[in-house]
């Protein structure tokens, strides 16, 4: 194993292990607060019981959020240096207010955990309030130097030096919105459906106390209600992260897609496995120009195919099954 490769398993895998608790730690938090909103509007105590045992789910997952999230800060040191002095001189500063926002996420958290019983309703709420914001923040900021990656701006390099930055427009790049947003809602679409796929559980486990089960019923609707909700939000997000690609990365959508020669009316493929000696996806059901139209609104537009791009710059053919699966598993 060549230590390119190495470095993007170990980080791979740090990052895929940190997500979980991440996008968790994010979504979490509304539906505390929905639950708070809806216990102050109706006084049914089955919707603070809610609040309470989330918040205590919640406190875990940024007891173990934190710790993994600076392994991977860590890892980006020592496994990237070079992108990270590109970020230094250029992106720092999402990093920079990402501190005030897990300050304030971890204030009121602070404060919502341990004298919650001593607040006003009102200073309640906004304790949770302030809680999902800084959740939010610290996914948007962080996101925001991933949408940065695909869409680099606000610098110029002249004879190997990074020279004219300028800040804000690095921050605010093409990508931006779709990526950050496309993050946080599809984070509150997670814990939305974590929380009704335990409440289903917890109601087959209960069906003969009816005080359980009708505690764990208004659990599972509301989870349903608010995960149905941001599962269209997530859906529209990612075809326009989909579009971004086509039109900064088109390698990249072409890698996704299977696709290997450019061309209008483009075909989706949908399942298969990309062979490149074949240079075709097979066993894939394709759908005939659904792919050109879901790029740009057009059934003609011209789709770039991998072989336009130099072999090294070709990103690992097997992104086509996984962004299937991801793909399968968000339509579920």
């Amino acid at each position: 194993m060549n230590d390119l490769i190495f470095a993007r398993s170990l980080f791979g895998t740090t990052m895929g292990f940190h997500i979980i608790f991440a996008s968790l730690g994010v979504g979490i938090p509304l539906m505390i607060l929905l639950a708070e909103l809806i216990y102050q509007r109706t006084k049914d105590p089955h919707y603070a019981i809610m609040a309470k045992r989330w918040t205590k789910a919640q406190a875990v997952l940024l007891g173990v959020a934190i710790p993994t999230g600076t392994i991977a800060g860590t890892q980006l040191a020592l496994l990237w240096p070079g992108f990270m002095e590109v970020i230094g001189k250029v992106m720092s500063l999402p990093f920079q207010i990402e501190i005030y926002a897990f300050f304030i996420e971890a204030l009121f958290m602070s404060i919502y955990v341990y004298a919650a019983d001593r607040l006003t309703p009102l200073m309640r709420i906004t304790a949770v309030i302030f809680i999902v914001i800084g959740a939010a923040a610290s996914a948007i900021l962080i996101t925001n130097v991933h949408a940065f990656q695909g869409t680099p701006e606000g610098f110029k390099i002249v004879n190997g030096e990074i020279t004219d930055v300028q800040p804000w427009t690095a921050f605010f790049n093409k990508s931006f919105v779709a990526t950050a947003g496309h993050v946080v809602v599809s984070a509150f679409m997670t814990g939305a459906f974590i929380i009704a796929t335990i409440a289903a559980y917890k109601m087959l486990r209960n069906r003969g106390d009816e005080k359980v089960y009708a505690l764990h019923r208004k659990a599972l609707l509301l989870g349903l209600i608010v995960g149905g909700a941001f599962s269209l939000v997530t859906a529209l997000s990612g075809h326009e992260s989909a579009q971004l690609l086509h039109r900064y990365q088109p390698e990249k959508l072409a890698g996704a897609e299977g696709l290997f020669e450019t061309q209008s009316h483009a075909p989706l493929a949908i399942g298969g496995f990309t062979d490149e000696k074949t240079q075709s996806v097979k066993w894939a059901i394709e759908i005939p120009w659904a792919l050109s139209f879901l790029a740009d609104n057009r059934f003609d537009t011209v789709v770039k195919g991998l072989n336009d791009f130099p072999r090294d710059e070709w990103p690992p053919l097997f992104i086509h099954t996984l962004f299937n699966g991801m793909v399968f598993i968000g339509s579920l």
